[in-house]
């Protein structure tokens, strides 16, 4: 594949646009919120949105993103691309998700794309929706651009007060096809607690819906989730202002289950935990326990090292500059680009490059990737 083609570019680029929907499967992630306008629609003088590139900069990468809050970053951190470098070119292309961008990079769609790790585990141990359809080559990591971290809520009124009470209770965990959904049941799956979670009566909802059948007392519990120090998610916002709800209590058994579950975190918040994810109503506890779903920048295993390594390099040097356009992009240095980097999967040789020149590469338990061995890195 080669991206020195300007022509080449522009072809791949109206593909990942007109053909996102047709990745079976992939709906969309998390962030979406249907009654957000597409940024993409927006005029912008600097190019963002798939606009004319700056033909002066030695790179350009086109860069799947998908709706939502993942969007307001991306197109944030092509801002800051702009400002910052003046060797690389970066523009923004609609995508249909986190899985669904795994999909469009297998089929050399796009240089890079924002894609959580959680799908990224699950592509290289080829299960769940990779099981039946496999990838020929894994989205290559990058730098991390934010965290959701999930937390279960539940209505007043419900009795339910810890997590073992969600046995038999009407639980929803997302949108089906949104990958804090899917995090949030690979967790529910693990022992000690798979128990509780066989015992609930999981809900398929349009998270559109959610806040309405949560006052129709149709939904007894939900998840919440956002970017700690930035706030939850559009929907979670919506009920929020619409329904009165309590934390969950973690449970000891629920805080094994995350921590023995490889693709996410576990955070514990303790410090005002509801002004962390700015809740408008007393949420009645002093201490959060949440899954964390890193949402990464990966890269294409054929992009070039100069490209990812000056992509990196702006995210380490340069995230006020990003954060001055959307406050959800947290990494604050190179140390933080790294955060939530997943054991024997490969890097982008371009960004471990820039990782090893800053001194925070992990020699013990990371991976340079090797481009005689792209199909080499599977379960």
């Amino acid at each position: 594949m080669s991206y020195g083609s300007s022509d080449r570019r522009r072809f791949l680029t109206v593909v990942a646009v007109t053909g996102t929907m047709g990745v079976a499967g992939c709906i969309g992630d998390e962030e979406v919120d249907p009654e957000e306008e597409d940024p993409l629609d927006e005029d912008d003088d600097d190019g963002a949105g798939g606009g004319d590139t700056d033909e002066d900069r030695e790179h350009h990468i086109d860069v799947g993103t998908s709706a939502g809050g993942t969007m307001d970053v991306g197109l944030a951190v092509e801002q800051g691309v702009a400002e910052e470098s003046d060797m690389l070119s970066y523009s923004t292309v609609e995508s249909p998700g986190y899985v669904g961008s795994t999909y469009r990079m297998n089929e050399d769609a796009f240089d890079a794309a924002y894609i959580d790790t959680n799908t990224m585990n699950k592509a290289q141990q080829e299960v769940d929706m990779f099981a039946e359809d496999p990838v020929d080559q894994l989205p290559w990591q990058g730098m991390t651009a934010f965290p959701y971290s999930i937390y279960m809520m539940a209505r007043d009124g419900t009795g339910i007060e810890t997590f073992d009470d969600l046995a038999g209770a009407s639980v929803y965990p997302a949108e089906p096809g949104y990958s804090t959904r899917a995090t949030t049941l690979d967790v529910f799956e693990q022992d000690p607690i798979a128990d509780v979670y066989d015992e609930m009566e999981i809900v398929d909802a349009d998270v559109a819906d959610a806040p309405g059948l949560m006052e129709e007392e149709q939904i007894d519990a939900a998840i919440a989730y956002g970017t700690p120090g930035v706030g939850n998610t559009g929907w979670v916002v919506e009920y929020d202002a619409r329904v009165d709800v309590h934390y969950v209590q973690h449970t000891d058994a629920l805080i094994e289950a995350i921590e023995g579950f490889p693709g996410a975190g576990l955070s514990i918040y303790d410090d005002d935990p509801a002004e962390t994810f700015a809740w408008d109503q007393d949420i009645d506890t002093d201490e959060i326990a949440a899954w964390d779903l890193t949402v990464t920048v990966a890269f294409h295993p054929e992009t070039p090292d100069e490209a990812a390594y000056e992509l990196c390099r702006v995210g380490g040097e340069h995230g006020d500059t990003i954060r001055g356009a959307e406050e959800r992009f947290t990494p604050e240095g190179p140390e933080d680009l790294v955060q939530g980097a997943l054991e024997e999967y490969p890097f982008h040789p371009g960004a471990a490059q820039y990782y090893q020149d800053e001194g925070v590469w992990d020699d013990e338990n990371w991976v340079v990737g090797d481009r005689d061995q792209v199909g080499e890195y599977f379960g």
